[in-house]
């Protein structure tokens, strides 16, 4: 096994761990994370829903197969902690506090970068490198 291999599992490991124990605890409504969304002025009922969310993207990225649903599990786990990043900051919060999704979303991009040609998304036939805007310019006349 390669040592890229070796780092894609231990970074999808360590993330994955984390963010299903952060959903579970969010999703069963733990005193600790109801105090901290009741802080962060989110409401209730988005635990269940955000915390459902996070043990199904980790599950993902664990599973065999499912590139395309890999792809929306760490676009989901980039904007989740990017915006609790952002939510700690309105709130005033310690930096010790703001930074940790920082950390996990440092966990979730190293994954992502490093993962097996397996786990990506195959091109699409017929791609081109240029954006398409529709007809080409000297068509327009």
């Amino acid at each position: 096994m390669s040592s890229r291999t070796v780092a894609y599992w231990v970074t999808t490991g360590l993330f994955s761990a984390g963010i299903a124990f952060s959903g579970f605890a969010t999703a069963t409504h733990q005193p600790g994370m109801v105090a901290a969304y009741q802080h962060l002025g989110y409401p209730l009922y988005f635990m269940t829903i955000l915390g459902v969310a996070k043990l199904l993207g980790a599950a993902t990225l664990l599973a065999p197969g499912l590139p395309r649903l890999k792809e929306w599990a760490y676009a989901g786990f980039a904007i989740n902690l990017g915006s609790a990043f952002l939510s700690h900051l309105a709130m005033g919060d310690a930096a010790n506090q703001a930074v940790m999704p920082l950390v996990f979303l440092a966990m979730a991009l190293a994954s992502w970068a490093l993962r097996p040609a397996s786990r990506t998304l195959a091109p699409v036939l017929g791609a081109t490198s240029e954006p398409s805007l529709g007809a080409p310019a000297h068509a327009a006349a």
